[in-house]
């Protein structure tokens, strides 16, 4: 009998942000609280972590020591949340990144034995990224180091990279939603006895975004963005609990 898909979220911080920053067109001054979180399935194929959350310490050497954006209490770090479980960032087997900003990935350096999954597009975009999203591009504590210009091949095998909708182990469902980057996804998890769960990353920070239909206001190409909403709501939510976490969602 194979073994059932667990799901647990991992409390790995905050952030702050005017909602006129997390929902384009929209001119509210309104602050908004959103989670920086990972989401851990155990699965029968190997314990993944999409997402790793914030290095609350490299958030403020990029953003000032006095940064009011973001905060991790000890109790939100990586290390604290898997021992809540009973495990440790080494037990994870593979780290998939929804994208590459630096409160996404910030705990992958602690996961030594895993095998990291991303969108080929979403490492291209780390190694070279468009000046106005270089800051958000900033965490790179996880890269081999490597003199010059890293290619692809150089990072296996701890870094698959995919292009394309994916299935990466049974029930386990990747899906294309560039616009917020060039490479990013999001993830559907298939769980017995109930509704699959949807976690939407930064392709939609919260139901009022899909609600809206707007894109956030961070992003490398409005047409995309706009249609991965599109695609969210066509194709996955009709099947799927939406999971962006109200008010809002990382």
């Amino acid at each position: 009998m194979a073994k059932p898909t667990r799901v647990a979220l991992l409390d790995i911080g905050e952030m702050y942000a005017k909602e006129y920053q997390l929902f384009w067109n929209v001119p509210s001054e309104t602050l908004a609280t959103m989670p920086a979180y990972g989401v851990l399935i155990d699965h029968q194929d190997g314990l993944f972590l999409y997402d790793t959350g914030l290095d609350i310490d490299l958030y403020k050497q990029t953003f000032g020591a006095d940064v009011a954006y973001a905060k991790q209490a000890p109790e939100q770090t990586l290390h604290a949340q898997l021992k809540l479980l009973g495990l440790t960032p080494g037990d994870v087997t593979h780290v998939i990144n929804s994208h590459y900003h630096l409160d996404h990935c910030g705990g992958n350096k602690h996961c030594h034995n895993a095998t990291t999954i991303c969108h080929a597009c979403e490492l291209e975009a780390l190694v070279s990224p468009e000046p106005f999203e270089a800051f958000a591009y900033t965490d790179r504590s996880f890269l081999p180091e490597l003199p010059g210009e890293p290619t692809l091949d150089m990072y296996t095998p701890y870094f698959e990279t995919l292009r394309g909708d994916q299935e990466i182990a049974k029930g386990l469902h990747l899906f294309e939603t560039p616009g917020h980057t060039a490479g990013h996804y999001s993830m559907m998890v298939e769980l017995p006895g109930r509704r699959p769960m949807l976690f939407t990353g930064d392709a939609c920070y919260a139901q009022r975004g899909l609600d809206m239909m707007a894109i956030p206001s961070a992003h490398v190409d409005p047409v995309k963005g706009y249609k991965s909403l599109a695609r969210l709501i066509r194709d996955a939510l009709p099947s799927a609990a939406h999971w962006p976490f109200a008010p809002s969602g990382l």
